[in-house]
């Protein structure tokens, strides 16, 4: 009767350990799935669709109400130019000697215009002196038509100019903090014409990249179609991805973009290091390789210390002046303790920081050794200077 009991015993535990061993396994590709999810990017992050951007608005106006901060109305001044033109236009006659103020600055107004922005809504402005103002803080901008390239005036901005910089000054110092003499004013402008763009008469999207890439593009039109299960999306070029309108979609140009947007695919790049002499930063994708190569560091260094010695005869001594002997120090240090090091062929971008770091090599010195490594045709990447 023991016999049979077993059997079922050991077939219960296998079973569980069958079990216990997929749920190991739907774990493991749950987390593969999140982990790839997480290294894609949305098509939305990575391109712009064409016909949705911003325009540029510019103007040029005048702040007033400045506490003595403003321009100089010297003759010929074009601050004194805009306020006598001003003036006139409300019907006041200004004389030459009756503009003496320093209440007044010229600024240049400058704003980015959303796509789809309608009549009626409100963008920020930046307000920025023209002239010779010492600050813009307190002063309030006059209406300011506001220009795209075309010439036309696509908005009017007015308001209370908000400084974050200030300036205090005295008889023997003053203290200036942050650039008082530019501003912003927060919905200070209103759209007046519309840029006419319908997204919904469109036959075809044009997606452009920001990053240009081959392979990127193929992967976005692959996306794309798997998507849509049709060949509705070409790569033209590394930068240009055509989308046709599907019939499904019709005039729902909207719904489309909407659901493509959403889609993730793991953008390439290519193999670049950027090195910002100036500043002493260097920056490494992640596709960096380096054939094998030998690498030293090393700086002589030679330090002279001075330290003279007064030397005077003994008291009453009948001969014997006072006189300073040199005392020379010389010190040199030609970091004979750093050794050849080899990077061998094919390593990461982690193994070749490393290695580096394992010398001793600074951030200045990197960027000398990455240069004789890219002289030396080792460094398998692009290596940009700004």
């Amino acid at each position: 009767m023991a016999e049979p009991l077993r059997r079922p015993a050991r077939a219960v535990r296998r079973l569980r350990l069958l079990r216990m061993i997929a749920a190991c396994l739907c774990v493991a590709a749950i987390l593969a799935a999140a982990t790839a999810a997480e290294a894609a990017s949305r098509i939305k992050d990575i391109v712009n669709f064409e016909g949705v951007r911003d325009n540029q608005l510019v103007g040029y106006g005048l702040v007033v109400g400045l506490n003595n901060t403003g321009d100089t109305l010297r003759d010929g001044s074009f601050t004194k130019q805009s306020l006598i033109s001003m003036l006139n236009r409300l019907g006041v006659k200004p004389t030459e000697q009756g503009l003496r103020s320093k209440n007044v600055a010229a600024v240049m107004v400058t704003a980015s215009m959303p796509p789809f922005a309608r009549q009626g809504s409100r963008i920020d402005v930046t307000v920025s002196a023209l002239g010779d103002a010492d600050s813009l803080l307190g002063g309030t901008l006059l209406v300011t038509p506001l220009l795209g390239a075309d010439g036309e005036v696509y908005a009017v901005a007015q308001g209370q100019v908000a400084v974050a910089g200030f300036t205090a000054r005295g008889d023997a110092a003053a203290v200036t903090r942050g650039v008082p003499t530019s501003g912003r004013i927060a919905s200070g402008a209103i759209i007046e014409r519309e840029v006419g763009f319908e997204l919904g008469q469109l036959n075809l999207v044009r997606l452009n990249l920001r990053n240009p890439d081959f392979t990127t593009a193929r992967r976005i039109a692959e996306a794309i179609n798997s998507f849509l299960g049709v060949g509705a999306a070409e790569a033209t070029d590394p930068a240009t991805v055509a989308l046709r309108i599907p019939p499904r979609y019709g005039d729902r140009v909207f719904d489309l973009v909407t659901d493509i947007e959403q889609l993730r695919i793991r953008p390439d790049q290519l193999a670049r290091v950027i090195i910002d002499e100036q500043s002493g930063v260097i920056v490494m994708g992640e596709q960096v390789r380096v054939s094998t190569v030998a690498i030293a560091q090393g700086n002589l260094t030679i330090r002279i210390t001075e330290t003279p010695m007064v030397s005077q005869p003994q008291p009453f001594a009948e001969q014997g002046e006072t006189v300073v002997v040199p005392r020379t120090d010389i010190e040199i240090d030609d970091e004979a303790g750093r050794r050849l090091a080899v990077v061998q062929e094919g390593v990461t971008l982690q193994d070749l920081v490393n290695g580096l770091n394992a010398l001793g090599v600074g951030p200045r010195d990197l960027i000398s050794i990455l240069q004789a490594i890219k002289a030396a045709g080792a460094l398998h990447a692009d290596l940009e200077v700004m």
